[in-house]
């Protein structure tokens, strides 16, 4: 096997990787319709619901697609055609889901929140009152990476039991990054990805889903096909297998991936990626750097740090010389605000942190931009 050289990824994901996911993939070929494969795919799914804990009332589908897919396949999957779904849009992935359902015709309402700034949720409420018997479903982002901005899950969760409403969650770059109890929080549908907190490979998205509210969608004139959850999910059910093509590979990085994640302990992973934040958090500070938002309003997973005003300041330019010493940071705009983010979650620690920042202040002072 040939050496793989270690990048450090800080951009939002797909997340840097162990040595031994990556190996996890170099397996014999084997067809997905084999009984083997299809108890490897069960022990992921049963443990993506514990990681959720959501053992007692929750099951989870598999999709072979980006996260997008695993929202995609939500949206347009569980709305009656009677129905709406009120959306909170503080960011590109909020905006997101807003145009999956035009693209599918699915009835929505609207609140918009200027980007980087947080959710006014006496305003949403009132949309749940105005709206009161049109909405069916809420839908927000929790950790909203556009902006680093971290919506508070357990708040809007409250105004939907309120008002009668299921959840729909998309926990792309928190979940397996901070505690997230399905249960508890009431959560009815929590999407997310193979390639974030989870750090496995990309190519898997996931829908953790109230089982009952699940079997309701039984009742609604499908709208998609390959993206159709209730079907994907019986599928599994009866045979153990993908309804369709599964990527084989990814899976079994995904199998390893999740066993990483237990071994590690959820509070050690979650202290982990706190612990980088604060020492980023420092130093970005003392070389005079300024955040997009309020400190309070942090995910603390991906933060999003103002341009430098320096007429010598090049965003590609720094991104190039990080770049060849094997750190990967991120662009951002937000309205007419340039900023640059940096993520801390996957496989790296804080001493990847440490050496980043010692690279990354060698730039900037060689620049002249501190």
């Amino acid at each position: 096997m040939k050496q793989v050289k270690r990048n450090i990824l800080l951009n939002p994901g797909p997340a840097t990787t162990t040595d031994t996911v990556k190996n996890a993939m170099v397996v014999s070929d084997i067809c997905p319709r084999e009984l083997e494969f299809g108890e490897l795919t069960l022990s992921v799914r049963n443990d993506l619901i514990k990681a959720a804990y959501g053992e007692k009332n929750h099951t989870c589908v598999m999709l072979t697609s980006s996260g997008t897919g695993g929202v995609e396949a939500c949206l347009t999957s569980v709305i009656p055609h009677d129905k709406k779904v009120l959306i909170l849009n503080n960011g590109a992935y909020g905006e997101r889901m807003q145009k999956i359902c035009d693209a599918y015709s699915v009835g929505h309402v609207d609140y918009n929140q200027e980007w980087g700034f947080p959710l006014d949720l006496n305003a949403v409420e009132k949309l749940l009152q105005e709206h009161l018997g049109e909405i069916s479903h809420l839908a927000f982002i929790h950790h909203e990476t556009t902006v680093g901005i971290l919506n508070p899950l357990t708040e809007i969760s409250a105004l939907s039991q309120k008002y009668k409403v299921e959840t729909i969650v998309d926990a792309m770059s928190s979940f397996a990054g901070m505690m997230i109890d399905v249960e508890k929080d009431n959560i009815h549908y929590l999407v997310s990805s193979s390639n974030k907190c989870i750090q496995g490979m990309a190519g898997i998205s996931f829908v953790i889903a109230n089982t009952k509210s699940l079997l309701k969608t039984g009742e609604i004139k499908a709208r998609n096909f390959y993206f159709n959850l209730l079907e994907n999910h019986l599928y599994l059910e009866r045979n153990k297998q993908f309804l369709f093509t599964p990527p084989v590979q990814t899976l079994y990085a995904l199998r390893q991936a999740v066993t990483e994640y237990f071994e590690e302990g959820p509070k050690n992973r979650f202290a982990r990626y706190a612990s980088m934040y604060e020492i980023m958090k420092k130093k970005v500070r003392e070389l005079g750097f300024e955040f997009l938002i309020e400190e309070k309003y942090h995910a603390k997973l991906l933060t999003a740090i103002m341009d430098p005003k320096s007429p010598d300041y090049s965003f590609n330019e720094m991104h190039d010389y990080l770049f060849e010493r094997g750190f990967t940071i991120y662009p951002g705009k937000v309205g007419n605000k340039n900023t640059f983010r940096l993520s801390n979650i996957g496989a790296i620690y804080p001493k990847d942190i440490e050496d980043f920042l010692k690279v990354f202040e060698e730039y900037l002072r060689i620049k002249k931009i501190i």
